[in-house]
């Protein structure tokens, strides 16, 4: 899922969003057919009806959307898996297992899942059915929808097509046979399909909320979920608040009556509300601790950090010279010194990126290029220039949505860039929604962003740039046999030649370096003692399911 707004320590997309995933290579295993078992609950809290059961956070900034079909950043993917159940829902043990699925069945051939939909309601009343997962996999898949994360439907039956208006909505691979049988067809097997299922592309939504406001899921008023909390109010970009939802199925075991999410971009200011006792909970994954802090609060012991399945990595504009020539872009990627951003300023353990894909799923564990690789950046870049016809380099301008770690990244590669290549480059920052709709219009030079991982496999990373308009390229590059590549993948049964043909993939990937990596991320955040069971994914996800104040 997830563009990270903040990629410094969290998709994704981490100052706004992240996109994400993980797993060796290999797909991860999927539960026995015929049902998972239940989720691994929380332990027993007696003391917790003793404390008044409300968290309070910082978002850092304004949630895009509360909308499944349409979010695609880690802010707005919180508030959703708060407010949202899917099919499944990950675990404590990061595996999923049932939530608004009561039970399935798997065909033989695994092209086919049925799923019986538990008793349950959406947060105005209304049951939750079979029909509304149709009806929001369709919604999604529409092109008039304009999903930048409906290509996550493309392992159902005929979605791709759907998405592409080559085939009909009605042909798509999801089909209610009643209120309480869902029935799936897949395009070929995909053994994380259940985990798929816990992302929020793959959420309900409520038609006759939707059709009755467009705009349902802007405001607190009009906002229908079924998850475990709703959103009682929402003062955008100051404040929002979230309440235990009465009607979740599941609400015995929600222990947190209240989320209280303030909305500061600084990271400073949020880091004195932690100490000053007005927020529970400071960093990662909703935000970012400031980098002149992390040094003081590792002596202090106060700072956790875990490592998570997402890229860092820096986005060209591969339409606009002179980041439409190979060596220039590859130039400018080898010429930064990684290890030098860690140590100086990121300093939470982050790992120089010298691939697309986390080493938790790693498709080349040597990677693919020299950290700091000086000699050969100056060289690519003075053939480069030559094959577009320049003897030098205009004004660059490098685009991050405002953070003070994304500014502190991109002065000091600014700075290696004049230093190493001559090279001078203007910084502009911009608030996080505007800043994703530059990218997504092409109104960028190079750009930050993140990416952590929707599921545990490298598919996941790779099929971002599979086709130069889909959703969250931003690049605009394609090359056939990549997407040949991705293709076979999806076909292929054995996971080792399926693991060959994505490193085949990933290392065309690098070739042409549409993208630029950086660094692999860790969370980093410190939080109150008495704050429990916030369960973090290896994906960076934040589920407040299980929270409880002890």
């Amino acid at each position: 899922m997830k563009k990270n707004v903040f990629a410094l320590v969290s998709s994704i997309a981490v100052l706004g969003t992240a996109l994400a995933g993980c797993g060796g290579g290999q797909p991860a295993a999927a539960p026995p057919a015929g049902g998972t078992t239940p989720a691994p609950s929380q332990p027993a809290t007696p003391a917790a009806e003793k404390k008044p059961q409300v968290l309070k956070m910082n978002l850092h900034s304004e949630p895009p959307t509360a909308d499944p079909g349409l979010a695609e950043d880690t802010t707005s993917g919180a508030i959703i898996l708060a407010t949202f159940d899917g099919l499944t829902r990950i675990g404590t043990d990061d595996k999923p297992h049932e939530a608004a699925a009561e039970s399935y069945t798997v065909s033989d051939d695994k092209l086919t899942y049925t799923f019986k939909i538990r008793d349950a309601k959406w947060s105005n009343g209304d049951p939750v059915t079979a029909h509304d997962f149709e009806y929001a996999w369709k919604r999604a898949l529409d092109p008039k929808t304009a999903s930048n994360y409906a290509y996550q439907l493309y392992y159902v039956k005929n979605g791709e097509k759907a998405n592409k208006g080559e085939a009909k909505l009605d042909e798509v691979g999801v089909k209610a046979l009643d209120d309480k049988t869902l029935e799936v067809k897949l395009e070929n097997p995909t053994p994380y399909f259940l985990e798929l299922l816990a992302f929020r592309t793959y959420f309900p939504v409520n038609k006759k909320v939707i059709e009755a406001n467009p705009k349902w899921a802007g405001e607190a008023s009009s906002h229908v979920g079924n998850g475990p909390f709703k959103i009682e109010s929402w003062e955008h970009k100051s404040k929002m608040v979230l309440v235990k939802n009465e009607n979740y199925w599941d609400k015995d075991n929600v222990k947190l009556e209240k989320i209280e999410f303030s909305m500061v971009e600084d990271e400073n200011t949020e880091l004195s509300m932690f100490e000053n006792g007005e927020i529970d909970w400071a960093g990662a994954p909703m935000s970012a601790l400031p980098t002149d802090a992390i040094s003081a609060l590792k002596e202090q012991g106060k700072i956790q950090t875990k490592p998570i399945a997402g890229t860092y990595w820096y986005k060209f504009n591969t339409e606009k010279p002179p980041f439409n020539n190979i060596k220039v872009r590859k130039a400018f990627a080898y010429s930064i010194d990684r290890q030098a951003l860690i140590d100086n300023i990121l300093q939470t353990g982050q790992i120089p990126a010298t691939g697309a894909v986390p080493p938790s799923m790693v498709l080349n564990p040597n990677g693919y290029f020299k950290d700091k690789d000086l000699e050969n950046a100056k060289k690519l870049l003075e053939e480069g220039l030559k094959e577009v016809g320049m003897s030098k380099l205009p004004p660059i301008t490098l685009s991050y949505n405002t953070s003070e770690a994304h500014k502190k990244i991109a002065e000091a590669i600014q700075d290696q860039w004049k230093k190493n290549l001559g090279v001078d480059v203007k910084l502009e920052n911009k608030e996080w929604k505007v800043y994703l709709e530059d990218m997504h219009e092409g109104n960028f030079q190079i750009g930050r962003m993140g990416w952590l991982g929707d599921f545990n496999d490298p598919i996941n990373f790779l099929e971002l740039f599979k086709d130069k308009m889909g959703g969250n390229n931003d690049t605009r590059w394609e090359n056939a046999k990549y997407k040949d590549l991705l293709n076979q993948s999806a076909k292929e049964s054995d996971l080792e030649k399926r693991k060959k043909i994505l490193a085949d993939a990933e290392q065309i990937l690098m070739d042409e370096m549409p993208i630029m990596p950086i660094y692999w991320y860790t969370q980093s955040w410190v939080q109150k003692p008495e704050v429990k069971g916030v369960h973090q994914t290896g994906l960076g996800d934040v589920d407040w399911k299980g929270a409880y104040i002890e």
